[in-house]
């Protein structure tokens, strides 16, 4: 794993916090935002120090959840009106677009 910086780190939190009810956001979403070099980073960094943010609202390009993550985070994604179709999300639909000032 590439060590990560202090300001790194607090960087993915800060736009992880930043994506609202009801919208979601990949890791490579975060990854590109963040200027990180992969989304692999992110991953590591929700694993490791997402617990008070948002960590449902997060998810890989496929717009699927982690197996072991899937049945907490869409129902999670269901109460806040995410679309939803045989697990996946429509990201089409609900993917957050993150602004420079985010």
């Amino acid at each position: 794993m590439v060590a990560t910086t202090e300001e790194q780190v607090e960087r993915v939190r800060a736009l992880v916090a930043s994506i609202p009810s009801g919208r979601v956001a990949t890791y490579g979403d975060i990854a590109a935002t963040a200027g990180l070099s992969s989304p692999r980073i992110v991953g590591w960094i929700m694993r490791t120090d997402s617990a008070d943010l948002p960590w449902h609202r997060v998810l890989g390009a496929s717009g699927r959840p982690s197996p072991h993550l899937a049945r907490r985070q869409i129902a999670r994604l269901e109460l806040e009106g995410v679309p939803i179709k045989d697990g996946r999300v429509d990201l089409n639909a609900a993917r957050h677009r993150f602004d420079c000032a985010d």
